[in-house]
């Protein structure tokens, strides 16, 4: 009765704490998860967790199954890539670039855990500021992209990682640092901290400050230290990835408050050629990018 999907389900409700969380990163319904949960309790007649105010709490009998997932499921894992290795040479590189380049603290435990899987892959980031990575990839000089997509895709082909909040950054002494949220007009005559991109690729700038025909300085910087390091001397106020700024917020250098009563968000994407994208040792390093965030990385949405 016990199959590798409730392995699985098992693994991300301990993860999440939640059903509906769970669900979304095993791509299942809450029901169609609830039910599968209650399947395998009414077939041992056993139960495997309890709810209270702060989740789910595993029974000894669904930390047994626990246990049982966290040493089946790396073993089967490594075997799908054996057999992917029997039946293809998948030697190769991956050379990153990445859009947004001081902000992804959980590359290096995606790169570490890709390394240890395809040890015959040779996978390495290209380093400093590009104002169009995808260029690279035409140039030869790169392999995939993280980041958004591009205005133009052209041949490029991508898969999608994760959803993620952008919020807004400010000083713990700003004006608006009781507010709920700000909403458009909050931004008016403040000077907005960027990375030295184009408009175009910000996102509240494009999504939210122009539509409402807001006025608005712009100062750039390319370290996110240093973004953080004008925004808590109020020089102005930033647009950030949640999973970006969470480090500074925690030790309360500058707080964050979502953008309109809804957020703002947007989406992480891998973006190479066809042939880079379409091989297995880049379709099992999306995987580990999904799985290793959906762990470290709070308040994101799995993309499907």
């Amino acid at each position: 009765m016990i199959e590798i999907r409730h392995l699985k389900s098992l693994k991300a409700i301990s993860e999440t704490g939640k059903l509906g969380l769970a669900a979304q990163r095993v791509f299942l319904t809450q029901s169609a998860l609830s039910h599968q949960i209650r399947a395998l309790e009414t077939h041992y007649g056993i139960t495997l967790f309890t709810r209270n105010v702060h989740g789910l709490t595993f029974t000894p009998a669904g930390q047994r199954l626990l246990d049982l997932a966290h040493e089946v499921l790396p073993l089967v894992e490594k075997s799908e890539r054996d057999l992917i290795r029997l039946k293809h040479n998948q030697s190769g590189e991956l050379r990153l670039v990445l859009e947004c380049h001081t902000c992804f603290d959980w590359l290096t435990p995606v790169m570490d855990t890709f390394r240890r899987a395809w040890p015959e892959v040779e996978i390495d980031l290209v380093a400093g500021f590009h104002s169009s990575p995808w260029q690279l990839i035409h140039e030869g000089k790169a392999d995939l992209v993280i980041g958004g997509l591009p205005e133009k895709l052209g041949d490029l082909q991508y898969q999608p990682l994760f959803q993620f909040e952008i919020m807004a950054v400010l000083s713990p002494g700003h004006s608006k640092r009781n507010k709920t949220c700000l909403l458009a007009e909050d931004f008016s005559n403040e000077t907005l901290i960027t990375y030295p991109v184009p408009e175009d690729r910000i996102d509240i700038i494009r999504n939210v400050l122009k539509p409402a025909n807001i006025a608005f300085e712009r100062r750039t910087a390319e370290l996110t230290v240093a973004i953080m390091q004008l925004v808590a001397s109020r020089r102005g106020i930033a647009s950030l990835p949640s999973w970006g700024i969470q480090s500074y917020v925690d030790h309360e250098y500058v707080i964050s408050k979502s953008i309109g009563k809804k957020g703002l968000w947007s989406e992480l994407y891998v973006t190479g050629t066809k042939d880079t994208i379409s091989r297995p040792y880049t379709t099992d390093f999306v995987n580990i990018i999904k799985s290793t965030c959906a762990s470290q990385l709070n308040g994101i949405k799995l993309s499907g």
